[in-house]
């Protein structure tokens, strides 16, 4: 018997067992919140804002929850990308590979992405302390900002070096600058590596409770300005899911399957742009 074709057997085994128990786990999950979300969820839920008492089983919704989640993950990702895309840049075009400096800033940015988001949580508020703001939207999108850079610009900075070197080459031969090769070769290249980065990056941020628990704050209504506090799903599900009503519990897997489909939208889009703009690669 080759022991070669034994171990790739043996390995091709592995393998599918890995990936049925991925798929597995997805689908229990997926199963749970369907199972348990749907009969509780209703049109009233997704359009309208806590009544009194909300949360002890009474009318009401968790619209609040839903546009804040919106206006913190998009807040925070726009930010994020306005800083984390010329530094990603920077590192590839005006850094050569073996530089000391782009490779400690990697690490650093490594270590910044293995930090857990409560830390996070507790610098914004350190920082709000300081400056003496309170827990509104501005807070929450400032410390989601801080925990989604180092995520963003290291999602960048794999997919800009893979950038062939001879199309760089290539733009400063025909007389380009840097800048005009960072923004007119590189980024036109990459684009569909930077959507992918932006929904990392805005998954991340949507679904993160920890860090906006003491500076978001949480409300029953809708933020119309970025000092007022800010309510979001994840804290809208712990909430709900802290209580001992079973009717509330039900609901805050409801919350949890709103939050899921809003996450599926957002994917949906994101492999459809993908797909439009990886067809104006070289």
């Amino acid at each position: 018997m080759n022991i070669n074709k034994v171990e790739e057997g043996i390995f091709k085994v592995l393998m599918k067992a890995s990936t049925l128990l991925v798929l597995a786990s997805l689908f229990l999950i997926i199963y749970s919140i369907l199972r348990k979300g749907l009969p509780s969820l209703s049109w009233a839920m997704v359009t309208q804002t806590p009544k009194g008492g909300f949360f002890l089983g009474k009318g009401g919704g968790i619209l609040n929850a839903i546009v804040g989640s919106l206006y913190l993950a998009g807040g925070s990702t726009i930010l994020g990308l306005f800083i984390s895309l010329p530094v990603a840049l920077y590192l590839n075009i005006y850094r050569t590979k073996t530089s000391r400096f782009a490779n400690f800033t990697r690490l650093c940015l490594d270590v910044l992405w293995g930090i857990p988001s409560i830390v996070y949580g507790a610098f914004g508020f350190a920082i709000m302390l300081l400056v003496g703001l309170k827990a509104s939207l501005l807070a929450g999108i400032f410390t989601l900002t801080l925990m989604v850079i180092p995520i963003m610009i290291r999602a960048m900075d794999e997919v800009i070096m893979t950038v062939p070197k001879g199309l760089i080459d290539a733009s400063y031969s025909l007389g380009a600058t840097r800048f005009e090769t960072s923004l007119k070769v590189v980024s036109k290249q990459v684009l569909p590596g930077i959507l992918t980065a932006i929904l990392i990056s805005f998954g991340r941020s949507i679904g993160d409770a920890a860090s906006v628990l003491f500076t978001s704050g949480f409300t029953d209504r809708i933020p119309t300005s970025l000092m007022q506090p800010a309510a979001n799903l994840p804290l809208a599900i712990f909430f709900q899911l802290s209580t001992p009503i079973p009717e509330v519990q039900d609901r805050a897997y409801a919350s949890a399957l709103v939050l899921t489909l809003i996450i599926l939208i957002i994917s949906i889009l994101s492999r459809i742009a993908t797909k439009k703009f990886t067809k104006h690669k070289v």
